[in-house]
């Protein structure tokens, strides 16, 4: 049998949902700004396509000529990976290969990466070793209106390095929100923005080359930006509110789902929540109640997203539902921007998010649930009319909704800023006070910071970096704190327990799960605590798995243990443990691991024998 013939006709159709989306009909207005202005600014709905297309259209255009990569940063890991497997997929390549992504202790990519998707934090790190980033044409930044502390301080990064670079690097700023003068008159500082401002929505090919004159050969001129905005068929969305604000606002979400499921027509259902036990509890209430549905009726399919779910995990939601089966997602504010869902025609907004708090009195960061902002709330609704008509049911009252502030306080304003600074100074920015922040931080927040650099021993009198102590503390990928730490445990003669807390730590307490079992859990995770505290828990855990649960297959399930979150600690441990060998300190006899795992498998055998395996 002879070959398929694939000719140049065939291959778009394997791909033509890229072609309906809103973007593709800007693309060459889109090409065309990005090679005459060193800044593009580029506003659209979540869904309109720019996360995946533009950089397509890029390396289609000939920016990866000579070895580039075009970078793509993203607030959060989730859509790190999450995009780069969709971008991949259109490409017609494995994750790894042409597209690419990079986040914090997982690197899937190679010397054929041409897109890669990362962390705005991770790239921070990568100009550490590259301070122009020279390898790079392009760099997107995404999802710029969350305002993150990476994203404001790699602003700050970029626009310094644009003045060293500014005919060879682009950079696009991509936001769903319109912020885009404030990004914009960040990088321009006291240039000329554009030659004429730019009042209507859409920047059309024609209307550019009216302005200049003649299509440039790839210089700037003149202003430093341009701004485009795409339109973005958003499908109209119907707003409730409640009369009356809930007593519980996990449980009213709870039964707006099942009103919805009764009485509306087919569509899934989006609910934003604050975090992860939250979510749990509706999960298992919907499991619950579901079972009461009428047998020929409609079934229910809950599925959780937020951040601490493994990549498998979070790819359940992105899959279509089974026939007669209506999805259920429970989400952070994950969903609110950062990916995009197919078939969500109902939201339900509980006016709730976790944000990060630090306060520079007690030197302690909370995670305070805490009301959205009107902007998060607009941004929340839109994603009810993606594909057809939605509804939005707001889980508090209009006068509520009217009261909110309209954004969010940026997050370099409320978070601690040792790391920042650490990073900052290990760049060679000196200067933090002069820096250029789209938002300036609270004096107390940066005299805090310093304070902590200074006692840790990563800043000198002068506020300089120590070397080598506070280089290597800012080359490893943990908080100061912990660096320190694992710089000092050789002396100590516990550098192999230490590096086993930082990788158990690192993840963030997804180590356990219950299964809607919260007291077995309890009782399980009892067998591994001890009186020194969580630190010592957390090691044990690791040893325990280490020893018997890669080689029982039932062990982490029967002990509540989350297998894969333990698989990432022991590679992240290696990872640290490379990072320390390169600079020389060695990891010691395991006196501390021995002694306590052996206590470890005293008190299991104490606590079983008193109280059996309940």
């Amino acid at each position: 049998m002879a070959d398929f013939d694939l000719s140049a006709t065939f291959i778009p159709s394997l791909h033509k949902a890229a072609s309906l989306l809103p973007i593709a009909r800007h693309r060459d207005s889109l090409l065309y700004i990005i090679e005459t202005y060193p800044v593009t600014i580029v506003v659209g709905h979540t869904g309109s396509g720019k996360t995946t297309q533009i950089p397509q259209y890029l390396e289609q255009a000939g920016w990866c000529a000579d070895g580039k990569v075009i970078a793509v940063t993203q607030p959060r890991r989730v859509a790190a990976t999450t995009v780069a497997m969709r971008v991949a997929e259109e490409v017609g390549c494995k994750v790894g290969e042409k597209v690419g992504y990079s986040i914090r202790f997982e690197d899937l990519t190679s010397a054929a990466t041409r897109i890669k998707f990362l962390t705005d934090g991770l790239l921070l790190r990568e100009a550490l070793v590259d301070p122009l980033l020279s390898r790079y044409s392009v760099i997107m930044v995404d999802e710029a209106h969350e305002r993150s502390l990476s994203t404001d301080v790699l602003l700050g990064v970029l626009k310094k390095i644009l003045k060293r670079r500014p005919n060879d690097l682009r950079i696009i700023i991509s936001s769903a929100t319109l912020q885009a003068e404030d990004f914009l008159n960040f990088f321009a500082g006291d240039q000329n923005i554009r030659e004429q401002p730019v009042t209507e929505s859409v920047v059309t090919l024609d209307d550019l080359i009216a302005q200049e004159g003649s299509k440039p050969e790839g210089k700037a001129t003149g202003s430093i930006g341009q701004i485009i905005s795409l339109e973005g068929r958003m499908y109209p969305v119907d707003v409730l509110y409640l009369e009356s604000p809930a007593e519980d606002y996990v449980e009213k979400a709870v039964q707006t789902v099942f009103d919805i499921h009764t009485k509306e027509p087919d569509g899934d259902i989006l609910v934003f929540l604050t975090g992860r036990e939250e979510i749990d509890t509706a999960v298992q209430a919907i499991s619950e109640r579901a079972a009461n549905l009428h047998p020929r009726a409609q079934a229910l399919m809950p599925l959780p997203l937020y951040a601490g779910l493994s990549t498998e995990q979070q790819m359940y939601v992105f899959e279509e539902a089974l026939e007669n089966t209506r999805k259920v997602i429970f989400s952070t504010n994950i969903a609110e921007a950062s990916v995009t869902i197919d078939g969500i025609v109902y939201v339900i907004d509980t006016g709730f998010v976790k944000l990060r708090a630090f306060n520079p009195l007690t030197g302690i960061e909370t995670l305070t649930a805490t009301p959205i902002s009107k902007a998060s709330a607009t941004q929340r609704a839109g994603r009810a009319g993606r594909t057809r008509p939605g509804k939005c049911y707001r889980l508090y009252t209009e006068p509520s909704f009217h009261s909110l502030e309209e954004a969010t306080v940026p997050e370099i304003q409320r978070s601690n800023l040792a790391p920042v600074i650490l990073q900052l100074k290990a760049l060679g920015i000196d200067n933090i006070v002069r820096f250029d922040f789209i938002t300036p931080p609270p004096a107390e927040l940066i005299i805090r910071a310093l304070e902590l650099l200074y006692s840790l021993g990563a800043l000198d009198e002068y506020a300089k970096l120590t070397r080598p102590l506070g280089m290597r503390m800012a080359e490893l990928a943990v908080e100061p704190m912990m660096a320190k730490t694992l710089l000092s445990a050789s002396s100590f003669g516990c550098l192999s327990e230490i590096l086993t807390i930082a990788a158990m730590t690192s993840l963030g307490g997804n180590i356990w799960y219950h299964d809607g079992e919260k007291k077995k859990m309890e009782t399980a995770r009892r067998k591994f605590a001890v009186e020194e505290g969580d630190h010592i828990t957390l090691l044990n855990a690791y040893q325990a798995f280490v020893t018997k649960g890669k080689k029982e297959g039932r062990f982490c399930h029967d002990n509540y243990l989350n297998f894969k979150a333990l698989t990432r600690a022991v590679s992240i441990r290696a990872q640290l443990k490379r990072y320390l060998e390169r600079f020389g300190i060695k990891s010691t006899k395991r006196y501390l691991q021995t002694e306590i795992s052996n206590r470890w498998q005293l008190e299991v055998q104490i606590r079983e024998s008193r109280f059996g395996d309940a």
